[in-house]
């Protein structure tokens, strides 16, 4: 383990420093890490946090125990005693809130792998999916159950699916509700890969390490292109990536890559 380590707990999501990489724990296992609108708040202030944070490389998002995430908490958020909503409650709210935290996951500018085991239901399902790279054990099931719990689908689960997997795959998921094993997510192209479980927190490990040791700045643009070039024209991607690459030549790293190259050796990345 390194020394420079910093962890804290709110609302049931762990905050872990590791130098230069975040780590992100969905830390409710007695109840399948559902998550209540509490630890939504913290990941959306964590993330909020990060995305400005210069001195990050990298973020890891987990779940503890046997599960990644079984969705939102509506047990919690339906308590038959609490105070009856105003009428655009979830319009109002949701943008904020669990929506909110997919677009961060998405759009951050560092690199975010994902280590799903056991259930990814639900919002836990679309967190999974927001992330850069997803490694899932062999015993993950993916699962959209929004239309078999009587209400539509969301947290970008109709934006991210038909992207992933095509619209075909992602209407049976979506419309019928069918749960998706870790190996045909797999070979699908939902998730990166598929490991035995026993080898799945090293592989998010070594590769959010590849990724933290990386040209950050580079990777944070090419991430944010790639994003553009889903509703652009290829001219308007040929003109994000031009500001893109007048940006990236002039950091640190790209120098640092230059000398590497002529020096046939390795190049040492600081993210600058």
């Amino acid at each position: 383990m390194r020394d420079d380590r910093e962890s804290t707990r709110s609302g049931a999501v762990s905050v872990d420093r590791e130098d230069d990489v975040l780590h992100l724990v969905i830390d409710r296992p007695e109840q399948r890490n559902s998550v209540s609108s509490n630890m939504i708040d913290t990941l959306v202030d964590t993330l909020t946090t990060a995305a400005s944070d210069s001195s990050l490389r990298a973020i890891v998002l987990r779940g503890a125990g046997a599960d990644f995430c079984s969705g939102v908490d509506w047990m919690a958020s339906n308590d038959p005693d609490a105070p009856r909503p105003r009428t655009g409650d979830l319009v109002r709210r949701i943008p904020h809130t669990a929506h909110r935290v997919i677009e961060l996951l998405h759009t951050i500018q560092l690199p975010v792998v994902c280590g799903v085991r056991g259930w990814a239901a639900g919002m836990g399902c679309n967190l999974a999916l927001a992330a850069d790279f997803t490694v899932a054990a062999d015993d993950a099931v993916f699962w959209e159950p929004f239309v078999a719990r009587g209400f539509s689908p969301d947290s970008g689960s109709t934006w991210l699916l038909p992207r992933l997997i095509g619209i075909t795959r992602a209407k049976r998921m979506l419309l019928l509700g069918e749960r998706v094993t870790a190996t045909e997510a797999a070979d699908w192209g939902l998730i990166d890969c598929c490991v035995p479980a026993d080898a799945l927190e090293e592989t998010v490990d070594d590769l959010a390490h590849r990724l933290a040791t990386g040209p950050t700045v580079a990777i944070g643009l090419a991430k944010q292109a790639i994003a553009f070039g889903q509703h652009a024209t290829l001219g308007q991607s040929l003109n994000q990536e031009l500001y893109d690459l007048e940006l990236s030549c002039r950091t640190s790293d790209f120098k640092e890559g230059m000398r590497a190259f002529r020096e046939r050796r390795a190049p040492e990345f600081h993210g600058r």
